[in-house]
């Protein structure tokens, strides 16, 4: 797929996006009971759920204690059916592997891990539906399954895809355009003082175009940070509503 094919003339991608505009993100918190907390999260196409555990005692070796903050623990995994491809992925394969370690390094720059010494928080995310963008819409529903679960963060960690056709970048890629040749990065961020939790890419791209795909991925974060907000807003005031504060 050539990248004129990316991006029409009059500006619109495929699915009929401006370059910078987001996909719809829907979420809900809460949604896993057995869990301390969980969150449901779509982003276009793609849907993730994310779980969280803890912080409880060290479970396994207790070499891996931290005496001065909690360890997190992330494992990410994909559905049998999340893809066109009905492959089997187990847990221990590369990408999944990659993945868990680009998560735990995410959240570690966020969630005040100090407050909770030899202790353990469990993160966990599975990829229900797959269209792109997979980090960084795991982020933005681990962000919502950490807060549900009341742990204490620096910020909401939020994280975009971008790519760059024809001298443009493009905010918050589908597969079809992360497949499409592009030169993508995934950015996590944390809005509020613009603290980098990660910056991950997976193709070439000449320095002089790094400098505007990470403005364009800092701005597209920051729009998701407004949507997670309204989300945990919305979610807090049906929750007083229940229990009739």
């Amino acid at each position: 797929m050539a990248g004129i094919e990316l991006l029409s003339d009059q500006g619109y991608r495929l699915d009929g996006r401006k370059a910078t505009e987001l996909r719809k993100v829907q979420a809900r918190l809460g949604v896993f009971a057995q869990a301390d907390g969980s969150a449901y999260l779509e982003q276009g196409n793609t849907k993730v759920l994310a779980v969280v555990y803890g912080p409880h005692e060290m479970r396994g070796s207790r070499s891996r204690t931290l005496h001065d903050r909690a360890v997190i623990n992330c494992q990410y995994s994909m559905a049998t059916f999340s893809t066109a491809e009905r492959k089997r992925r187990p847990h221990g394969d590369r990408k999944s592997t990659e993945m868990s370690l680009h998560l735990k390094q995410t959240f570690e720059a966020a969630v005040m891990t100090q407050l909770f010494p030899r202790s353990q928080i469990d993160i966990y995310v599975k990829i229900l539906q797959s269209d792109g963008g997979n980090y960084s819409v795991c982020v933005n529903a681990a962000t919502l399954a950490v807060i549900d679960a009341g742990i204490p963060m620096r910020d909401y960690v939020c994280a975009c895809t971008v790519g760059f056709v024809d001298e443009t970048p493009l905010a918050d890629l589908c597969y079809a355009e992360e497949s499409g040749g592009v030169s993508s990065l995934a950015l996590a961020l944390l809005p509020r003082g613009g603290q980098i939790a990660l910056v991950q890419m997976d193709a070439r791209l000449h320095q002089d175009h790094l400098e505007a795909l990470i403005e364009a991925a800092t701005t597209a974060c920051k729009g998701v940070s407004k949507v997670l907000d309204e989300v945990v807003r919305q979610h807090l005031q049906e929750a007083s509503v229940l229990t009739g504060e």
